[in-house]
């Protein structure tokens, strides 16, 4: 066993021990899930197309995680993320979650906060569920590790750095501090990605080869009112797709794009359709739960139905 994942399994201990738990939950919470084990690799339940980052097998489309933790991109709406919140009690977001695994979605990227923790673990433990999570890091300053272990720690699959964070650090010629997250994800056996909303961020990433084993970058055709001209809303989040897409075309690397409905403003089937048609291997999309089998129907079909891909599928 390596010194990292022997530290995983110590402090998962340690934390469950030293916080009075009741034997019966502390029993579930225990029961550490081996997130190497066969049954994390297989197809999803109705045979949903997959993409693989590493040995992970994915659904090419991912639960995104926003919407169940109370954020959207509102435009001036002031009330949207109250709404958000009060719509997604606990209940609510298992019964989301349970649906994306019931239609083929085996995969969700969700923040990492003290409610994420307690949710996905009492899902997994409790609730009897095992959809895989890409944790989403954002290496605070004051201790830049303590995201990335603390998503291990809790039984992540995959982490990324977040894409906010990965910009400014490009911005900044902190290249260093990336490179030193990636690493130290990769550590801890599980596959690193950066995410970013500039395309500086893979393009750098690119040319420092950083080993990164996913990119998240965003992408939309800013076909919608909201995108601009100046002054532009809060949905946009995708300033450059035509050199996105052609950037993208060169990199090995597995894509998972994000923002592909602008926050709602377009339409699944033609946002779904553009991303993939344009390079991304995998699309992150925050759902409602009645709009989980939809959306897996939406996508299925495309995905079924010859698409005319401008790049090589890499995952």
């Amino acid at each position: 066993m390596s010194v990292n994942v022997a530290r995983r399994h110590f402090l998962k201990k340690s934390l469950f021990a030293g916080a009075a738990l009741s034997s019966s939950l502390e029993e579930k919470l225990l029961m550490a899930r081996d997130r190497n084990s066969a049954d994390k690799k297989q197809k999803p339940a109705n045979d949903f197309p997959t993409g693989k980052i590493g040995d992970l097998a994915i659904s090419r489309l991912i639960c995104g995680g926003n919407l169940t933790s109370g954020f959207a991109h509102s435009r001036d709406l002031i009330y949207v993320s109250s709404l958000l919140k009060n719509y997604f009690t606990d209940e609510k977001i298992f019964e989301t979650w349970r649906l994306c695994e019931e239609n083929g979605v085996n995969t969700a990227i969700l923040r990492l906060d003290n409610n994420v923790l307690r949710l996905i673990n009492q899902y997994w433990h409790q609730e009897g569920g095992s959809i895989q999570w890409i944790a989403q890091c954002k290496m605070p300053e004051k201790d830049w590790k303590a995201d990335i272990l603390r998503a291990v720690d809790n039984g992540c699959d995959a982490a990324y750095l977040h894409g906010g964070v990965a910009d400014e650090l490009v911005k900044a010629g902190s290249l260093d501090e990336l490179a030193r997250g990636v690493e130290l994800i990769r550590d801890n056996g599980i596959p690193a990605g950066v995410a970013g909303h500039i395309l500086d961020v893979p393009m750098t990433v690119e040319k420092e080869a950083i080993p990164v084993d996913f990119y998240m970058k965003t992408l939309n055709a800013r076909n919608y009112w909201s995108a601009g001209p100046m002054p532009r809303h809060d949905s946009v989040w995708a300033e450059t797709p035509e050199q996105t897409i052609d950037f993208m075309q060169k990199v090995t690397k597995p894509w998972i794009a994000y923002k592909v409905l602008g926050a709602g403003a377009i339409r699944p089937k033609a946002g779904f359709k553009y991303a993939f048609e344009n390079g991304a291997d995998l699309l992150c999309v925050g759902m409602f739960d009645f709009q989980v089998r939809q959306d897996v129907d939406i996508a299925g079909k495309l995905l079924a139905g010859g698409l005319k891909r401008r790049r090589p599928w890499r995952a």
